[in-house]
């Protein structure tokens, strides 16, 4: 794909026709043929890019942001390659540049730069969000250009393998103000990258607590994916957990914790349940031989994808977040306690922020089976009433803190800071 771009119009609204400027309007190509908007004000609009429009926590709150934008009178364009959760960009009423915003290559970085500046012109945009590393750099030298505001989302605990990935990785620390998603990433951008504290906001990533309650998910929505998996006449409690299957998930932890618990107890009166797919890196193959050597496929399973989480998580009595390296964030977690679930995850990056110790779940080392496996074992233990007062308490403090309703009223502040007007003014 060549570095030109289109937008293609929201699905909200008249359709059939051309609105210029309005939400749903069809944009030409060459935006930067056209002259800006010359009606005052217009809608306060953010352009925020990302390379591809995938289904991971990055996508995933990109839209979320469009739709709030959109929902505040704003415009909300977003520039990517496109991908799965586009229809539901357009249906939330953004609209999408179609450009190769997943490049990594030098030349078409800098030829997505010019793409940007023109667009910015043409469409008034008020302010450009960066989400990734490679458009960022893009949208960096086309904000400057243009002189509006530049804000970067600092999503991961980027590697530092080779002298100069942390210049590529330190064009997410030049956004003013820089979002960090954690504490802990707030702290590893002053570390790595020197920012002023004052150049940082944190706004935590959330869960859509529409979604993950348990109230919302029915128990024949429940018992019908239980009886896909086979498990619909299982009564043993579920241990589970969800993601991606690579190894810094941790499923062979999970894996060997179990092992551990079967040889203490003799006996496989619970299920471990990991729910996810390998992407076709093979790696599923490594965790069912694992599973086979361990002697555990009784009651270890590999349930593959689902596209209901609520619902599986609904099943379980535990949710396990075993990821060996730190995440930024750690949506899994915040997640399966707003649906009242308790959960045992590896203490380091944003589980140690989203979950509390003895309170809302348990924290222990990571890649340490041993230590998983006791925690498995504590809260097996409880009992059913225990449990769920733990799982009420846990659903308590992400409502308090980590909602999808706080991280986006926090982030249209930024907006609104970082371009001294309100969505309102339109």
């Amino acid at each position: 794909m060549s570095a030109s771009s289109s937008i293609v119009g929201s699905t909200a609204g008249d359709t059939t026709r051309e609105r210029p400027h309005a939400t749903g309007a069809a944009i030409p190509a060459e935006a930067g043929a056209r002259k800006g908007p010359t009606h005052h004000p217009h809608p306060l609009t953010i352009l925020q890019v990302v390379p591809r429009l995938g289904i991971g926590g990055v996508e995933r709150g990109t839209v979320e942001i469009a739709e709030a934008i959109v929902q505040a009178g704003g415009r909300a364009i977003i520039a990517t390659e496109g991908g799965q959760l586009a229809q539901k960009a357009l249906r939330a009423g953004a609209e999408i540049v179609v450009m190769n915003a997943a490049t990594k290559n030098p030349l078409n970085i800098w030829q997505n730069a010019g793409v940007l500046e023109r667009l910015i012109r043409a469409e008034g945009i008020d302010l450009v969000h960066a989400r990734s590393r490679a458009p960022a750099w893009s949208a960096r030298w086309a904000a400057e250009r243009c002189r509006v505001p530049f804000v970067t989302t600092y999503h991961g605990a980027y590697s530092e393998g080779f002298p100069l990935k942390r210049f590529y990785n330190s064009v997410m620390a030049k956004g003013r103000p820089v979002i960090a998603i954690s504490e802990f990433i707030r702290d590893l951008v002053i570390a790595r990258h020197h920012v002023d504290p004052a150049d940082i906001v944190v706004i935590p990533r959330g869960a859509d607590t529409a979604v993950f309650s348990e109230d919302m998910v029915s128990n024949e929505r429940a018992a019908s994916l239980a009886d896909a998996w086979g498990l619909l006449d299982d009564t043993r409690p579920i241990v589970m957990l969800p993601g991606r299957l690579t190894r810094w998930k941790g499923a062979e932890t999970v894996i060997d914790a179990a092992a551990i618990l079967h040889e203490r107890h003799g006996i496989a009166d619970f299920l471990v349940l990991i729910v996810g797919d390998d992407g076709g890196s093979g790696f599923e193959v490594k965790l069912r031989r694992r599973i086979e050597k361990c002697g555990v496929g009784d009651f270890v399973y590999l349930t593959g994808a689902t596209s209901d989480m609520a619902a599986a998580m609904k099943l379980a009595s535990v949710v396990v977040s075993a990821s060996i390296e730190p995440e930024a964030f750690g949506r899994v977690a915040v997640e399966a306690q707003a649906m009242s679930r308790p959960v045992i995850a590896t203490d380091h990056g944003g589980a140690r922020e989203t979950v509390v110790h003895g309170e809302t779940g348990w924290l222990y080392p990571p890649g340490d089976a041993a230590a998983l496996a006791a925690a498995i074992d504590a809260a097996l233990a409880l009992d059913p009433s225990a449990r769920a007062h733990m799982g009420m308490q846990a659903k308590a403090r992400i409502h308090a803190r980590f909602t999808i309703a706080a991280m986006r009223r926090a982030t249209l502040s930024v907006y609104e800071r970082a371009t001294g007007r309100l969505f309102s003014e339109a």
